[in-house]
């Protein structure tokens, strides 16, 4: 961390900041080494307080954590209906703290680094959990999750050669493939069905759903499956048929079980805490096997962890205190 800042300095960057001085690669790279050290038992991570706020449908997440010397917490907020007001659906701010003497650090926008840092994820579990042959993308929800799942995937799987957009929104479906195509250079196109969107070796699911979306017989043999979109109690985007008869991977238990994809199965006595495989940590420690053979459906159930934000704030942070970003007096003197 800092050592030449003073004890009353701190750094403020907003999202155009935070957008250049952290690559994808480099989020995929953190987020990896998170998920190993969180497996090794070298992280402290309590799980998320939820706020909810029913009367204006959304919610507010406080996450702290410690991790490789770095100490913060992310406050971020959920509202599906920000689009009335030109706002994007989550609003983040990353807060960085010196753990020695507990001084903040730096207060950041956290948005983009939710979006990158998720997709980080994302493409961590095809790393370890899809066939290396996957050429073949479907995207079920076509929002900024989608954009980002698919960016990070195609920095370590470049034998993409289709993807498949579904979402009920049309425009925003056709808009997503779109831009995708033009960024990526890859086929991109629009589905009319969930079913078509899921015949694909990768399916990404990004939807707010509540009940599921992707079922069993959709899914074919050998089919990996990044469920995104379940980021709080009741919601759910795979029928609990499908989980049960895969290889499903989890970011951390104790949230996944409150709020993650495996949440409705758990609570509904469907899916049993061990039939759940294990971390994606473990996998990427080399404490458990990723994909054993090319037949199995593999589900990675992300919920999206504090450790994330943080290793990737870090990155930012450092490579901002180099760059000369502006400091700003925060306590005062004494």
């Amino acid at each position: 961390m800092n050592k030449s800042m003073g004890k009353d300095e701190i750094i403020i960057l907003g999202r155009r900041e935070t957008e250049q001085l952290l690559s994808v690669v480099e989020a995929i790279a953190a987020v990896e080494r998170a998920f190993r050290l969180k497996a090794q038992d070298k992280a402290v991570m309590p799980p998320k307080l939820y706020l909810d706020m029913p009367e204006y449908t959304g919610d507010f997440r406080a996450m702290p954590a410690y991790i490789d010397g770095v100490a913060g917490i992310k406050w971020t907020s959920g509202y599906p209906n920000n689009h009335r007001y030109n706002l994007p659906t989550v609003l983040a701010t990353i807060i960085l703290s010196d753990p020695k003497t507990g001084r903040p650090l730096a207060i950041m926008n956290g948005e983009y680094v939710t979006s990158i840092r998720t997709g980080a994820a994302g493409a961590v579990a095809v790393k370890y959990l899809a066939r290396s042959d996957s050429s073949v993308i479907g995207l079920i929800g076509a929002g900024m999750q989608a954009r980002t799942q698919l960016l990070a995937i195609s920095k370590v799987l470049p034998g993409i050669k289709e993807v498949k957009v579904f979402d009920q929104r049309g425009q925003v479906g056709q808009e997503c493939a779109r831009g995708m195509a033009a960024e990526l250079g890859i086929n991109t196109h629009t589905v009319d069905t969930i079913e078509a969107a899921a015949d694909a070796d990768i399916v990404v699911t990004t939807t707010p759903s509540r009940e599921p979306v992707v079922r069993k017989h959709h899914i074919k043999p050998g089919t990996h499956i990044n469920a995104i979109g379940a980021d709080a109690k009741g919601k759910q985007e795979l029928e609990s048929s499908l989980l049960v008869g895969a290889k499903v991977v989890i970011d951390d238990i104790e949230q996944a079980s409150h709020s993650g994809e495996i949440n409705v199965p758990l609570s509904e006595g469907k899916l049993r805490i061990e039939q759940i495989y294990g971390t994606i940590g473990e996998i990427a420690a080399n404490m458990k096997k990723g994909r054993e053979n090319d037949d199995e459906v593999t589900i990675f159930d992300s919920t999206g962890l504090a450790i994330q934000d943080l290793v990737c704030a870090e990155v930012i942070y450092e490579k901002a205190r180099k760059g000369g970003a502006p400091v700003f007096t925060f306590f005062g003197s004494d």
